[in-house]
């Protein structure tokens, strides 16, 4: 790989478009990037890996706003196009990170994405390859054959880092040289390993557990205290563990041991429970046999006393007996005397009718028969029948005499419609041409609300954009002034920072003198004497006061980032704001807003009087429509009127003659019509209450008769007899009831004193019940115990049988399970180091990371037998760390000047620095040929060349410009100001007010 051009705009401290010819610069070999603290030497380093990953090394990645510089105008965009040739092909990338430009139409920012473009030069010509991210990204990668990480180590050669890593801890190389390496494969084996260990163990881990759960219930099962305990190993109670080798034999052994006692167990327990079979069957035979005696002999004793109270109430119940047989024979009689107490009950109610009935007529009527009654209704009625006409003549005129009282009412009615209707047509034309005008204004009310509408919506948008306007034009003064104080603070604290770290470096030899104890060696030359120590001038600084003065830096940094994202959207958002709302003032908007508002309001509430306006004509129409043809028809029906009055007249005025005829001495003909029928409706109600009352008086006779003769028959003196011996229907269901229970009663207990067995029962002596059946009772319980001890010991037997056979099959399961368990375990613990067969504890991955370390030594050390005039040789030890540690990755360095061979640790600042440098140029040739061979012309070495004194400085220059020889060229960013003389090429960094910029000199030295 070999860069040719690089441009640089708006990144980092360079506000403007910086050019670097790296042509120019390769002619001479090796060139010094130089510049003052904080210039942006290290940018231009970070801009060749933006360009080429689209990201910065290490600690200084961050987000395209960062990469940015805050010199550049706002119209500049941050952009790195990087010209260069690798694996035999002219390149040329430009990238651009997202950032934020100026609107094209409008103020404000709009945010623009990031960009990337890859072209490349042949026959001629550029020619575009690709414009995106990930396909720039995977073809870099594919032709460098590195990664962004591994380009940082090996063409930015950070020395600072190597330093750390010729000092560092095994574990630190491992880390480092991971990553360069890709050994990422080897690690996964370890962990693939590890997990097959961890899965394999897993199995057989439940396996044992499932094998210890069935010894655990067969131990529940056995509930054998004489046998040794479920889950261990021996007599001696070792606890059994997953795991354990020997488990599942044991396991096996003790099951055999515990079903063996069990059917012991069992067969005893069946010999107990057939002994108590036979046990209850007696006793329950002897509890039988007791209770039936001590039943006939209850049955006997109850029969004596039952007989001694029948003999007692004997004669109660003969007298029962009678009532019951007169009961009987009364029932005869009872028809009856029911037949002569109805025959009673009517004849008082007839009777009864009869005087009210006469009552109600006249005083010479009271004393007629029925006939003469009859006689006097018929009269009534045929003079009734002769009114018939009279009554009709009546209705008649009455009817007249309505219809000539509706006429009048109608006439009346008609009269006041007639003026109403005349009234309201002679005020018409005036109420239309009203009614018209209504409509005609709410309709210009309606256009007119629909322009002024149209008109609100603009002005309040124009009105919340003024009000926008004024709360962002305060609040981005208020962001402008923060962002101008935060960018001021930032380069104030910059400033600082850099110059602290100036001064420190300016009195490093100070600061490392004071970590001086006497007799103790020196960091730098090794030395124990120190005959004179630097000392500390008044303005001092150390390490604590610059990361202090940088620690602010960053913090004051972040803020100005902060202000500055704050500041930007408001920005956007005020101009946005102005654009809709101009420039008048929110109050005049306000106000010009509400007075078209209230005019909108008001032309709205006129246009709604449109409908009703327009309802209010058509109502008016129609209504002039039905009074004109109501007054017509009003006309009409009052002529017909008069016509049909003077008819009615006429009629009345007959009928007037023809009922003072027939209305005699009563007030109408109806009247007298009432009172004829009144009179025959009461002389009919008393013939027929009186022959009523006759009847039932020869029915009460006859019933008299009829019971005295049934009383006679019954055996009874007088009906008044056989009343009282008469029982209701349930009274003599009860009274039977008892007498059969009586007879009942006294037919079992005949047959039980006439019962041989209950009288042989009888004669012996009490039954012992109690005795025979306490024994029952301890036979029966004795047979449930003995048949639950027979149950527990099957089933336990059953259940030890079946667990048995189980665990003997998870047993012969877990045999292979086993024996793979065993075959990984050992692959993993080897790979891992932890292996008693792996003697150094040298992991997988850490084997194949000894094997390119020593590469790296033997590559390092070609340069560093140069650098250090053949005195050092870096060498790879495999040696186990202290404390019994991990070997593979310790780096020694051997002193030909004693012969031994020591720790880098103890070499000076300078040996230090070129043992360093010389480690870092070999892991670049190793890496390079892990990529492939891909060659790297362009190499950056970054710091360091202060710590060498005069002749090491030239003999690293030697070795530095002997690359040259293999046409590669060298950049050395460095502040040592020797160098400037030494190295004719240089790329001199500029800083400023308004941005750094960089130079390029190529000229000779001068003398």
């Amino acid at each position: 790989m070999r860069l040719h051009r690089l441009e640089i705009t708006a990144f980092g401290p360079f506000g403007t478009t910086q050019r670097i010819d790296f042509d120019d610069l390769s002619a001479a070999g090796l060139f010094l990037l130089h510049g003052p603290t904080g210039a942006g030497k290290t940018s231009v380093l970070d801009a060749v890996c933006y360009a080429l990953y689209g990201s910065v090394p290490g600690a200084r990645q961050g987000s395209g706003g960062g990469l940015r510089s805050d010199h550049a105008a706002p119209d500049t965009p941050t952009e790195v196009v990087l010209d260069l040739t690798v694996a035999g092909r002219r390149l040329e990338i430009t990238r651009r990170p997202e950032q934020l430009r100026p609107k094209r139409r409008g103020s404000g920012f709009t945010r623009e994405r990031a960009y990337s473009a890859l072209r490349e030069h042949r026959d001629g010509d550029w020619h575009g390859l690709s414009r995106s991210h990930q396909e720039i990204g995977e073809e870099i990668t594919r032709l460098l054959g590195m990664s962004r990480e591994q380009f940082c180590q090996v063409v930015l050669l950070p020395q600072g880092d190597f330093a750390r890593f010729l000092r560092a801890e095994d574990t630190a190389r491992a880390r480092l040289l991971g990553r360069l390496f890709d050994t990422g494969r080897f690690a996964a084996v370890e962990e693939r390993l590890a997990q097959l260990r961890r899965v394999a163990e897993a199995r057989v881990r439940t396996g044992d557990e499932r094998l210890l759960a069935l010894a655990h219930r067969m131990g529940q099962a056995a509930d054998d205290p004489s046998l040794p305990e479920a889950g261990t190993r021996s007599a001696e109670a070792v606890p059994l563990a997953p795991g354990d080798p020997g488990l599942a034999e044991s396991v096996l052994e003790w099951a055999a041991s515990a079903r063996s006692a069990a059917r012991e167990r069992r067969d005893i327990a069946a010999s107990a429970l057939r002994a108590a079979e036979e046990r209850h069957e007696d006793a329950a035979r002897h509890a039988a046999e007791t209770a039936e005696l001590a039943r006939l002999q209850r049955k006997y004793a109850d029969a004596e006393r039952a007989a001694d109270r029948l003999a007692a109430s004997a004669a109660a119940y003969d007298a029962l007996r009678a009532r019951l047989e007169r009961a009987r024979a009364a029932a005869a009689v009872a028809p009856a005397l029911e037949l002569r107490a109805a025959a009673e009950r009517d004849r008082d109610t007839t009777a009864a009718a009869e005087r009210a009935a006469r009552a109600r007529l006249s005083r010479e009527h009271h004393d007629a028969g029925a006939e003469q009654l009859l006689a006097l209704e018929r009269a009534h009625r045929e003079e009734l029948g002769s009114l018939a006409g009279a009554r009709r003549a009546e209705r008649r005129a009455a009817a007249v005499a309505d219809e000539l009282a509706v006429l009048d009412r109608q006439a009346r009615a008609d009269e006041q419609v007639l003026d109403e209707d005349a009234a309201w047509l002679d005020a018409w034309p005036a109420l239309r041409d009203d009614r018209r005008r209504r409509v005609e204004a709410a309709q210009e009310a309606a256009a007119r609300a629909e322009q002024l509408a149209a008109r609100v919506g603009p002005a309040r948008e124009r009105l919340d954009a003024a009000r926008r306007r004024d709360t962002l034009t305060r609040e981005a003064g208020a962001a402008a002034d923060t962002l101008a104080r935060a960018r001021d603070a930032a380069a104030a604290a910059r400033e600082h920072w850099l110059d602290t770290k100036e001064r420190r470096l300016r009195g490093i030899a100070a600061e490392l003198a004071a970590a001086l104890r006497p007799g103790a060696p020196c960091a730098v030359c090794g030395s124990a004497d120190h005959p004179a120590p630097a000392r500390a001038d008044a303005g001092q600084v150390d390490r604590a006061a610059e990361e202090a003065a940088e620690a602010a830096y960053r913090r004051a940094d972040a803020a100005r980032e902060a202000a500055d994202r704050r500041h930007g959207p408001l920005r956007e958002a005020l101009a946005a704001a102005t654009a809709a709302a101009g420039d008048t003032p929110t109050a005049q908007l306000a106000s010009e807003l509400e007075e078209l508002e209230q005019a909108t309001a008001r032309t709205r509430r006129a246009a709604a009087d449109a409908p009703a306006a327009l309802a209010a004509l058509q109502e008016a129409e129609r209504e002039h429509e039905r009074r004109t043809a109501a007054l017509h028809e009003t006309r009409l029906r009052a002529a017909a009127r008069t016509s049909h009055r003077e008819d009615l007249e006429r009629e009345q005025e007959s009928l007037r003659e023809e009922l003072e005829r027939a209305r005699g001495g009563a007030g109408s003909v109806a009247r007298r019509a009432a009172l004829l029928e009144e009179r025959a409706g009461l002389l009919a109600a008393a013939a027929q209450a009186a022959r009523a009352a006759a009847d039932a008086a020869a029915r009460l006779k006859e019933a008299d008769a009829r019971l005295a003769d049934a009383a006679y028959r019954a055996g009874f003196t007088t009906p008044a007899r056989a009343a009282e011996a008469l029982l209701d229907e349930r009274s003599e269901r009860d009274l039977n009831d008892r007498l059969e229970a009586r007879r009942q009663e006294e037919s079992t207990v005949a047959a039980a004193l006439a019962d041989p067995e209950a009288a042989k029962a009888a004669a012996l002596p009490p039954a012992a019940v109690d005795e025979a059946r306490a024994a029952a009772d301890a036979a029966t319980l004795h047979l449930r115990t003995a048949s639950a001890h027979d149950a527990d010991a099957r089933r336990r037997c059953d259940a030890l049988d079946r667990l048995s056979a189980e665990a003997a099959a998870d047993a012969r399961r877990l045999a292979p399970l086993r024996e793979e368990y065993h075959r990984v375990a050992a692959l993993a613990s080897l790979a891992a180091g932890t292996s008693v067969h792996n003697e150094r504890k040298m992991r997988l991955e850490s084997y194949v990371l000894a094997a390119r370390l020593e590469q790296v030594a033997a590559a390092a050390t070609v340069r560093l037998h140069r650098m250090s005039g053949g005195r050092y040789t870096l060498v790879h030890s495999d040696a186990r760390t202290a404390g019994g540690g991990r070997s593979g990755l310790g780096l020694h360095v051997v002193d030909a000047w004693t012969g031994r061979e020591r720790d880098t640790a103890t070499l000076s600042g300078g040996e230090t620095f070129f043992a360093s440098l010389a480690l870092a140029l070999g892991l670049a040739d190793v890496v390079t040929d892990e990529a492939g061979g891909i060659r790297l012309d362009t190499l950056f070495i970054d710091e360091g060349f202060g710590s060498l004194d005069e002749q090491t400085l030239d003999e690293v220059l030697d070795v530095l410009d002997s690359l040259r020889e293999r046409d590669r060229t060298v950049g050395i960013v460095s502040h040592v100001p020797d160098l400037r003389r030494r190295i004719p090429a240089q790329l001199r960094v500029t800083k400023g007010r308004s941005g750094s910029s960089v130079h390029l000199r190529t000229a000779p030295l001068p003398g």
